[in-house]
């Protein structure tokens, strides 16, 4: 696999070699508490700009956001030579991709802050922040906003819609994979898909389409074992919203009911991206979470 070349953001990251040797790249802006961001699928860690809550959230805290695998600055599967050193990795296919690996990057990111962490984690995202919370001792408290496991009779995605992504991705038609991911996964309106396309890493994103695909089918046939949590004494906040498809919404309470230490807050009004259409909102129940005394 041939060493691949991130994109250029024209920012100043840093980076984590996760478990596998993978390098993780993040950005850390703002000074205070450690706040450490998990983008959602369909983007990198820009996603925090797009209402300006990542600025208000570095007034008062030290800001970590991150790239997940594969997408914007961050590597994918790391090659290993014959003495097992990472040598390179790639932004291209990745044949062992494993969904742990993104569990793990996550953990990397926590465990490389020097004092407990507030791990916030939005969509799949969210999910990763979830795993990576059994994964490292270094976290203060958690923040998940409507990871998408699957309970009772839900489906992430059509069998259709996936095998459609996949032939699309061989074909080389990158755009038509991230733009079917929103329609379908996503359940953005053209509106909403306009907007993102105008944004400045729209590009950067089609280069990544592989990432959607693989990880959609991934997290699909992750299974949710409540069991694993019931020591997890992390304090937690659950964030939904009141008119998020029905799929994210009725996550919350079994994920509610398996924490030991949880609690929900909903956004009425809003859907999967309250951060972008209630910022001051979502900015608020965020850092007042982080304020408190446990």
């Amino acid at each position: 696999m041939a060493e691949a070349t991130p994109p250029d953001t024209g920012r100043d990251m840093e980076t984590v070699t996760s478990a596998d040797g993978t390098e993780i790249a993040f950005e850390r802006t703002g000074s205070g508490l450690p706040l450490v961001l998990v983008h959602g699928g369909v983007c990198d860690h820009r996603f925090w700009e797009l209402s300006d809550v990542r600025a208000t959230f570095a007034d008062h805290c030290t800001v970590y956001a991150m790239d997940c695998r594969g997408v914007g600055e961050s590597g994918d599967v790391a090659e290993r030579s014959s003495a097992g050193q990472p040598e390179a990795y790639a932004s291209g296919d990745a044949d062992e991709y494993n969904l742990e690996r993104e569990f793990e990057d996550v953990a990397a990111v926590v465990e490389t802050i020097d004092e407990p962490v507030t791990l916030l984690g939005h969509s799949s995202g969210a999910l990763l922040s979830l795993e990576a919370a059994l994964r490292t001792d270094n976290l203060h408290k958690l923040v998940l906003y409507e990871p998408p496991i699957t309970f009772d009779d839900h489906k992430l995605y059509s069998d259709e819609v996936l095998a459609e992504m996949e032939r699309l991705l061989k074909d080389g038609k990158n755009e038509q994979v991230l733009v079917l991911f929103l329609q379908e996964i996503a359940q953005s309106t053209p509106e909403e898909i306009d907007a993102q396309r105008s944004a400045p890493d729209w590009q950067d994103l089609v280069d990544a389409a592989h990432v959607w695909p693989r990880s959609l089918s991934a997290i699909g046939e992750y299974e949710f074992d409540a069991a694993r949590f019931a020591d997890m004494t992390t304090l937690t906040l659950l964030l939904s919203g009141s008119e998020s498809p029905p799929l994210l919404k009725d996550a919350t309470d079994p994920v509610h009911d398996a924490l030991p230490n949880s609690r929900i807050s909903t956004f009425d009004g809003h859907a999967h991206e309250a951060m972008l259409t209630a910022p001051d909102h979502f900015t608020e129940e965020v850092l007042g979470f982080i304020r408190e005394e446990n």
